[in-house]
């Protein structure tokens, strides 16, 4: 395929342009409070890339997807170690400036936005409701894609304006695949409280784009230990940031250098959401990817 061209980085992702399609390489970097904390978590690139397949994979027949392939032998040249198994080769898409954000449960932003004002980006919710219980049914909560500093959460009423005429189709593909996956998820022991959807379009088709449903984008909670009414252990990076808090940083730059058991821990955890919701081994993403 020849030697492609870097075009952008981001705090964890570095995109190549490659012909007609993009090549998006997931690092082994993490972020925390829009800072890239100094020590990267080994495999967190390839738990990432082997989670988007396998969602990209079971939900294709719900929305089209930018995915061409992930094979060791189907990607470029590019000058990044440890490649096979944290690419993707995918089409072009002009992308949303929207994310979709759906939620099943009442955490995060959502949670402090609801004990301020009964509301979440404008969804008036039940009185009474607890860190963490599940919501009467799923919502669109869209924030607007910042390139610096903070994503901010609107109404669906503003994102509509900004999406124009498409955006109850894309709405109705963010909830249907929010549907799906948490139905899935459910049945092999993970609760996706809420997930974040990006889409683009390619010749005048609606895609699922960047990555979908992994632990930098959704809430991973493991069923058998939830309970509502405080915060919930997690599969994603909510552990880094709770060990963060617990320092006193106060979310300027620098970060500080996380604790070694904290490295481990937060990989363990990676690897944990990948093979309970694939329900395979970790090892056998790497056979998928070479073979």
């Amino acid at each position: 395929m020849g030697v492609a061209r870097h075009l952008a980085s981001g705090k964890v992702r570095e995109i190549f342009s490659s012909g007609d399609d993009l090549v998006l390489v997931a690092t082994d970097r993490i972020s925390a409070y829009d800072c890239i904390l100094p020590q990267p978590i080994p495999d967190k690139g390839k738990v990432l890339t082997g989670l988007s397949h396998h969602w990209f994979t079971a939900t294709e027949h719900l929305c089209p997807n930018h995915l061409v392939s992930v094979k060791a032998s189907d990607l470029p040249d590019l000058p990044v170690e440890d490649l096979p198994g944290r690419a993707m080769v995918c089409r072009r898409a002009e992308p949303f400036p929207v994310e979709f954000v759906v939620r099943g449960y009442l955490s995060g932003s959502g949670w402090r936005d609801y004990v301020a004002s009964g509301e979440v980006c404008g969804h008036r919710l039940p009185d009474g409701l607890r860190e963490s219980d599940v919501l009467p049914g799923p919502i669109v909560t869209p924030a607007t894609k910042a390139t610096t500093g903070h994503d901010e959460n609107i109404t669906e009423a503003r994102a509509a304006e900004i999406v124009g005429p498409g955006y109850e189709r894309v709405r109705a593909f963010a909830l249907e695949l929010y549907g799906f996956a948490s139905t899935m998820a459910r049945e092999r022991g993970v609760i996706i409280a809420d997930t974040k959807f990006e889409f683009g379009v390619a010749d005048g088709e609606v895609l699922l784009i960047d990555e979908v449903l992994t632990p930098d984008s959704s809430r991973f909670w493991p069923e058998n230990v939830y309970v509502p009414g405080g915060p919930q252990p997690s599969f994603d990076k909510q552990f880094v940031r709770d060990w963060l808090d617990s320092t006193g940083w106060d979310h300027s730059p620098p970060p500080p250098h996380l604790a070694p058991e904290v490295v481990s821990a937060t990989r363990t955890r990676y690897i944990e959401a990948y093979e309970r919701i694939t329900e395979q081994p970790f090892a056998r993403w790497m056979e998928l990817v070479v073979a």
